[in-house]
């Protein structure tokens, strides 16, 4: 464990390098490490001088130690981006959600330049923002294939994971709510990251979507996928994850995890044979230690076998992870020690 030096829930969390890293949360909360998290600052408060204190802060993307975005989460205009390029001294407003009835629950970026807003519906439709000039200007992605039908479906903010990019640098989100737990997931390349003369046009009209339903809990407005990763360990080879349950039943094992060596294009997505013990929020691939960890408010788990089963890990309450760092509530913040963990059965 690590002194976060506040009690603001934490849901937002980017490792640099293991060394610099960023975290967000609740009350305009913005935190920063340089030393691997022996120490963390708290940073200026986005329009602190305004409303910047009533915002949740549910996402942050870090380049370095000066440069960093987060995203705050909430209904209509509370739902904002902001970025400091002097370290977290001062915060520019990017952009302002202007749909008073939407609410964003992800952001990813896949370089300085592109990266994606995931938004509830809106009018039926899923809101997904692209940037092609580092933030500085959004548009939507205008397809029909991002309608939620007549479900009553949504995404959760729980841990700025429910949407991740895959290799071709376009977005896969799962969706919450009483609809089931589906999978959106690109069924063509669009061009656009490929060269094309007008990749603006080529994301708003071109990028299509293929939905499947998951095998994990659902059909409740606290279930569903909460987030979703992808890791290629080699040529043509693609390990998806997909974790969640339900948070109204946080011990309830059953539905929590799903895994995919396809990305699920053919529809092989199979749910874990032993799954974590809990409701899960977040899961992230750990390349030194060539596993898997997932994390929900009663613990973490660990899979070896790209999450065909778990084992427990330890019983802390979480939210979100960005290896080796985790956060939760009540400024929780700790620091994976590879030495604890338990040995492959």
């Amino acid at each position: 464990m690590q002194d976060s030096g506040t009690t603001a829930g934490l849901r937002g969390i980017d490792s640099v390098n293991g060394t610099v890293a960023w975290a967000s949360g609740t009350e305009g909360t913005v935190l920063k490490t340089t030393d691997g998290g022996a120490h963390w600052q708290k940073c200026a408060v986005p329009d602190g001088d305004k409303d910047g204190a009533t915002l949740d802060f549910r996402g942050v993307q870090a380049w370095d130690a000066t440069t960093a975005i987060v995203m705050a989460s909430g209904q209509g205009d509370k739902s904002r981006l902001y970025k400091t390029r002097d370290g977290c001294a001062h915060w520019s407003l990017l952009y302002r959600n202007p749909n008073k009835a939407g609410f964003w629950d992800a952001m990813a970026f896949s370089s300085r330049s592109r990266g994606f807003i995931l938004g509830d519906p809106v009018a039926g439709r899923f809101v997904l923002l692209f940037t092609l000039d580092a933030a500085k200007t959004w548009d939507r992605v205008n397809t029909k294939d991002l309608d939620g039908g007549q479900e009553e479906i949504g995404a959760f903010a729980a841990s700025n994971s429910a949407m991740t990019l895959e290799g071709n640098s376009l977005p896969i989100f799962g969706t919450s709510g009483p609809g089931g737990p589906w999978l959106y997931s690109p069924d063509s390349v669009c061009t656009a990251l490929t060269g094309a003369a007008d990749p603006a046009s080529c994301l708003r009209y071109n990028l299509r979507f293929d939905r499947r339903k998951l095998p994990l809990a659902g059909n409740a407005t606290s279930a569903g996928i909460f987030s979703v990763v992808s890791f290629s360990p080699g040529f043509e080879t693609v390990v998806s994850i997909a974790i969640g349950g339900d948070f109204g039943k946080p011990n309830e094992s059953s539905g929590t995890a799903a895994w995919s060596t396809d990305l699920g294009l053919d529809q092989h997505w199979t749910a874990s044979t032993t799954p974590p013990h809990g409701y899960r929020s977040t899961v992230q691939w750990s390349e030194p230690l060539k596993l898997w960890i997932t994390a929900g408010t009663n613990g973490s788990d660990i899979s070896h076998d790209d999450g065909r089963t778990w084992q427990p890990l330890d019983n802390g309450d979480w939210n979100a992870l960005s290896l080796p760092f985790i956060v939760g509530p009540k400024g929780r913040i700790a620091r994976l020690n590879p030495a604890a963990l338990p040995p492959a059965k």
